[in-house]
Order: structure tokens, then C-alpha cells, then sequence
């Protein structure tokens, strides 16, 4: 009994010691700083929930949610520490917050310069509780903010008024970061995130090359003038070849001295005119020397925009999918990676745009009615009616009042068409299948909310032009056939005998597909093909702008 009484006396005599000692020592030795680092984070995150911002240290948290919800389920126990110091694993996220501008991110907007000093303060001597919990804070925001851009991007597309309407998953970014801090590796984490189209690798690389070009000092200038071509002699001549030069078409020195447009600057303007969506004749006409004299820092501007924009994009896009490039007029049929075919594409008008959206197309229709939305015939043919009485004949397009059972067809030359309008426009019209329908001989169908959809088109001499916006909003392609085969491949009913014949009858028929396929509307002004080429598109409904001022605007401070 005396023994127990003496052991009891004995450990409280130790408790009270230890707890003195505790008082007297600074931070950092034993349990006693890892308990007060977390009393300080149950501070700091339970403010989250009572104040409209949760500044640390100076620094505003800017996923305040995502770091609160990450310590209240670690029972707010430090993440990036080390007994007294912070861990490796701070270094090596700072190391990877250094690389964001590989990304076309700004690594000040991750509480870099900040995370710098701290750490570098605590290297020096050890930092209190308070500090460490601040330091922690600060370096989970910063690695859920960036991994959060990199894996949807910087800006939302919503938010911007860019007809962007393509959505990428939502992520449990805080179970990704509580795997990478118990794997150890910080960087294989965040590089997951990234997209995995190797469209993206691509187009960082040549991100990195123009850096290097505004780097040397960009490209010269070519003086105004009248249009270069071949046999063409003098100082501007000499300015293009420098021009080339600088861009990657590198030309032989001799004739440049003489300034001498030969085959060989000629071959190089081709090339440049192809990658740049222009009219390829190998001359420097009004265009050409427009799209030369761009700036390399506006070509710069415009890869990150594009960058960001692959972020935006659904991470899983579908083994086999049709993409859409509205920017580029281009469509293509991509399966397991692979371009089976492209073709040339007709998109909406400026003041018709194509929007970016994600749909599946469902069904084919050969030879088709086209049903002409109300907007396209108040505003487009209503004039033309007026002015031409015979114009509803001539066109094969037939009058109706009513939907549905309640529809009936009326006599075209009973209505007084002049007392019409915009906004006094009963009817609607229809367009019979045949060689005049604007619809073509094929229309390939995916129900969405735009009322968009691809397909033929009697208009065969607009795809020989370089830009070609001239829809009300869906996609002409020049190659319909090409693509029937393509998507009924699997029925051997379906030859390419059959798909003529199906186009040239006088009423349209539906194909249902027995597997849907998705397409992807994209809008890119700049992209690398599979050939490697950095190819720039005219920025023909005016979005980059928006994006460029978004991704250039400085976070929220407080």
C-alpha cells in the first residue's frame, strides 16, 4: 500500500515538473508544440466560418472552404510540418509552385513570394506555434488553389461571356492532396492533374519556344508597302526574310543580302499562310503582312489563352468523338487518339455564334426538311419575300400556321406579306428536301439546347475560302458522305451506294445510331497538329481578349 501511495506521488511529481518545464522552454520541444500548432489551426479555421474573409499571416486564403474542410478531417493536425520544422514536402511544393509559368500560370498567384520567406525564416530559427500554423495554412491553400488550375483552370468560362459551355468534373482535390502528402510526392500529384490530351504537351512546348523568341528581342517588323512575290527585290524583301527567320523559317543568307524574293522565301510564306489559316498563294498581300507583323508577345498571349482553354475541356472526351474546332473551320473524327479524317468546316457568323458545347450525336436524317427557325425567317427571309413575291416558289419553301395536328399549310399569295414583321410574323416555314435545301442532302443530329446540329451544304464555293463564318450557328462540312460512312460502318446495309441513293429521295428518312457518338464544339486560335506544327487562327468572335484580361488579373486581395 505505502509502495503504491509512493508510486502515485512519484509520477505526480514528474507531471507537475514536466508541465513547468514545458512553461519555461520555447516552442518546439516534445508533444506539447504539435498540440498548440493545432489549437492555433482550430483557431484560424474556425474563423472561416464567422468572417466574410480568412486573411493569415497577410495573405488572403482563396479556397477557404477546401482548407477548412481538409483540417476539421485531419482533427486539425499540421499537414506540412516536421516536428519543429516544416517538412520536405513544403520545399517541393514551393519547387513545383516555381514551375507554374511552364503551365502559363503566374506563380505569384500561389502565395509564392510569401511561402518563400517563411520558409526561409524558418531555416533560420524556429518558428512559434502560431507561425507554423500560419505557414501550414498557407501552403495547403496554395497547393489546392494551383491544383485546382490545373485541373479545370484559372478562370471560369462561365463567367466571362465566351459561349464556353463545356464542363469538366468536379475533383476531390483535399483526397488528392491527403494521398500526395502520405505518398510523399508532390509533383507526381499536381502533373495528374494536368490534361491528358498531348495536344496540351504540345502546345506548352511551343509556349517555351515563343518565350524564347520575345526573349532574343521578337521578330522585325516588314514595312507597309504593296504585295510580295516571287521575283520581288529591295529592303522589304530583306525585312521578310529576317521575318522568317526569327519565326523558324530559316532562309538561306545569301539572297538576303540581295533582298531577293526567290522559291525559297516563296516556300516559306506558303508554309507560314498554311499554319495560319490564310489563303496559301505564297504572295505578302494585305493579310499575310497583317498576320506576320503580329507581335511574338501577342502570339505568346494567345498559346496561354488556348492552354487555359484545354483545361477547361471534360478530362475523358471519349475513345471515338468528333471534334469541332469553330476557330480553325475544321471538323475531325478522332478514335483511340488516332485522326481518322478531317475535313473542312462552314460555322456561325459573327453575330451568329457557335457556341462550345458537348453533345451526342444521335441520329442521321437524308434528305431533309429543313424546319427554318423563326429568327432565320423573320430576320433573314421575311425581306426577301417582300421583296419578291416569287422567291417562296423558287426556293421550294412552303407556308404553315399551326403545330402539330393543328398544322395546315397556306396559300403563300393570300398573305400580305407587307404588313409583316419581326414582331407580327404568324407562320412558319419549311424547306422540301432536293438540291436547293440549305440543309444539303444529310443533316447529323445531336439534341442540345442551341438548336445546333451538323450538315450538308448546296453552297459548295464557300469552302474554298480561308475563313469561312458564314452559318446562322450550326456546321456545314464538306465531306457529309465521308462521314455517313464513317458513322455506319457497322451496318453492311450501309455502302456508299446506298447513303447516295438515301440523300437523293424526295422525303427524308431518319438512321438511328446504335451507338451514339459525343462531339465536342471547341474554339482554338492556337494549337500544334499532330504534324507538330503551331498552327494560329484569327480570333473570329473576339474571346481571346476576355480570357487574356482574366488570366492577367491579379487574385482577390484583401
Amino acid at each position: 500500500m505505502g509502495r503504491t501511495m509512493g508510486l502515485r506521488g512519484l509520477f505526480f511529481n514528474l507531471a507537475v515538473f514536466a508541465c513547468c518545464l514545458a512553461f519555461f522552454l520555447p516552442a518546439g520541444y516534445g508533444w506539447e508544440l504539435a498540440d498548440e500548432v493545432r489549437g492555433h489551426l482550430r483557431i484560424r479555421v474556425d474563423s472561416a466560418d464567422t468572417a466574410t474573409q480568412l486573411v493569415v499571416a497577410g495573405e488572403l486564403i482563396l479556397a477557404p472552404e477546401s482548407v477548412a474542410g481538409f483540417y476539421k478531417n485531419r482533427a486539425f493536425r499540421p499537414a506540412w510540418m516536421n516536428g519543429k520544422t516544416p517538412s520536405p514536402l513544403a520545399d517541393a511544393l514551393v519547387a513545383a509552385l516555381k514551375q507554374a509559368d511552364d503551365e502559363g500560370l503566374d506563380p505569384r498567384n500561389y502565395h509564392l513570394e510569401r511561402l518563400e520567406a517563411m520558409l526561409a525564416e524558418a531555416w533560420r530559427q524556429p518558428l512559434r506555434p502560431a507561425m507554423l500554423a500560419n505557414l501550414d495554412i498557407i501552403l495547403t491553400d496554395a497547393y489546392l488553389l494551383y491544383a485546382s488550375h490545373l485541373f479545370s483552370g484559372q478562370v471560369s468560362p462561365e463567367t466571362l461571356g465566351t459561349e464556353w459551355y463545356l464542363r469538366r468534373p468536379d475533383a476531390d482535390l483535399t483526397a488528392i492532396l491527403r494521398k500526395a502528402l502520405k505518398s510523399g510526392n508532390i509533383e507526381e500529384s499536381l502533373n495528374s492533374l494536368l490534361p491528358a490530351d498531348p495536344g496540351y504537351g504540345r502546345l506548352k512546348e511551343a509556349l517555351r519556344h515563343y518565350r524564347e523568341i520575345r526573349a532574343s528581342g521578337g521578330w522585325p517588323a516588314i514595312s507597309e508597302g504593296p504585295m510580295l512575290r516571287l521575283g520581288d527585290t529591295g529592303p522589304r524583301v530583306t525585312e521578310l526574310r529576317a521575318r522568317l527567320a526569327a519565326g523558324g523559317d530559316v532562309v538561306s543568307g545569301i539572297a538576303e543580302v540581295e533582298g531577293v524574293f526567290d522559291e525559297e522565301v516563296e516556300q516559306a510564306v506558303i508554309r507560314f499562310q498554311q499554319s495560319h489559316g490564310l489563303d496559301a498563294d505564297g504572295a505578302v498581300g494585305e493579310q499575310t503582312l497583317a498576320a506576320l507583323n503580329v507581335p511574338a508577345e501577342e502570339r505568346e498571349k494567345q498559346i496561354l489563352v488556348n492552354l487555359e482553354r484545354l483545361r477547361w475541356l471534360p478530362a475523358d472526351l471519349g475513345n471515338r468523338h468528333i471534334m469541332v474546332n469553330v476557330a480553325g473551320f475544321s471538323l475531325h473524327v478522332i478514335e483511340g487518339g488516332e485522326t481518322l479524317t478531317g475535313m473542312r468546316a462552314i460555322v456561325g457568323r459573327p453575330y451568329r455564334q457557335t457556341p462550345s458545347f458537348s453533345g451526342k450525336l444521335t441520329h442521321l436524317v437524308f434528305s431533309p426538311y429543313w424546319h427554318i427557325p423563326h429568327s432565320i425567317a423573320v430576320k433573314d427571309l421575311l425581306p426577301k419575300i417582300q421583296k419578291d413575291r416569287r422567291f417562296l416558289a423558287r426556293e421550294k419553301i412552303r407556308v404553315f400556321r399551326g403545330r402539330g395536328k393543328a398544322e395546315r399549310p397556306v396559300n403563300p399569295t393570300k398573305i400580305k406579306w407587307q404588313q409583316l414583321s419581326e414582331n407580327n410574323f404568324p407562320y412558319h416555314l419549311r424547306q422540301d428536301p432536293g438540291p436547293l435545301n440549305s440543309l444539303g442532302r444529310v443533316k447529323f443530329m445531336l439534341p442540345n439546347s442551341f438548336n445546333v446540329y451538323i450538315h450538308d451544304t448546296p453552297s459548295r464555293e464557300l469552302f474554298e475560302k480561308a475563313v469561312r463564318g458564314f452559318s446562322s450557328g450550326c456546321i456545314r462540312i464538306d465531306s457529309p458522305v465521308e462521314l455517313a460512312e464513317y458513322l455506319l460502318r457497322d451496318d453492311p446495309a450501309w455502302t456508299t451506294e446506298t447513303i447516295l441513293e438515301a440523300m437523293e429521295q424526295p422525303r427524308e428518312r431518319t438512321v438511328r445510331l446504335p451507338r451514339p457518338i459525343p462531339v465536342h464544339f471547341l474554339y482554338m486560335t492556337a494549337w500544334v497538329d499532330t504534324e507538330g506544327v503551331l498552327q494560329f487562327r484569327d480570333d473570329i468572335y473576339s474571346r481571346d481578349t476576355l480570357v487574356a484580361d482574366a488570366l492577367e488579373a491579379a487574385p482577390p486581395s484583401r
